[in-house]
């Protein structure tokens, strides 16, 4: 089965060792990822039920985290530990995401080609019959198993923003407070996106030679 909130053997094994405390503290896991680099990072992504993540619950969070990890002990040599909300893009992690989110414009990537693609972008749907559901181009809904996805996340729209701040205004935040860089858009189109794709898929194959 697809484990998109941690998809590498480490980043799972992580996983379990903290999500007692992180449940415990009344959050939930969005997603574990260890990255290298010349000193490693641990990002951990996590949210409060509704939704919401404050600068606040992340230090908290974060303090914890750090002396269960220091305990427990995981990673070899030194790293950085950064916990983080979702952000407004979120990435979607697990199946109720799906249900959550829809009527949002979000990009779906697979593991395997597809009828010839792995990637597709559309408005959510729903689930149905364990499946997510996109509707990819005007009356075009496809179902995509669970299972076949390598990467899914919501796109940043105007919309978007302007939902997130009405949620923050509903839990009591200062609507005006916004996070720095959110306050234009930059659009892409599909074949913007695909370029990129290939460059980097092209650089890729590059350092692979």
């Amino acid at each position: 089965m697809a484990d998109m909130l941690a998809k590498a053997p480490m980043d799972r094994r992580i996983a379990d060792i903290i999500a007692p405390s992180v449940e415990s503290m009344g959050f939930r896991l969005v997603r574990v990822r260890l990255m290298s680099g010349r000193v490693a990072t641990l990002q951990i992504m996590a949210e409060r039920p509704d939704g919401g993540m404050e600068v606040e619950d992340c230090v908290q969070l974060s303090r914890r985290l750090s002396a269960v990890l220091d305990v427990e002990d995981p990673i070899e040599g030194e790293y950085t530990l950064e916990v983080s909300s979702p952000g407004i893009d979120r990435p979607l992690t697990r199946p109720d995401d799906f249900e959550r989110w829809a009527g949002w414009t979000a990009r779906l990537e697979t593991e395997a080609l597809i009828d010839g693609r792995k990637r597709f972008k559309g408005e959510l749907r729903g689930v149905e019959d364990g499946e997510i559901l996109i509707e990819i181009e005007p009356d075009k809904v496809i179902g995509l198993q669970f299972d076949w996805l390598a990467d899914a996340r919501l796109v940043l729209t105007d919309e978007l923003i302007a939902e997130s701040l009405k949620a923050r205004k509903a839990q009591g935040f200062d609507p005006g407070d916004v996070p720095e860089g959110f306050d234009e858009v930059e659009e892409h189109t599909d074949e913007e996106e695909d370029e990129a794709a290939a460059r980097k898929d092209g650089r890729g194959e590059r350092e692979d030679a």
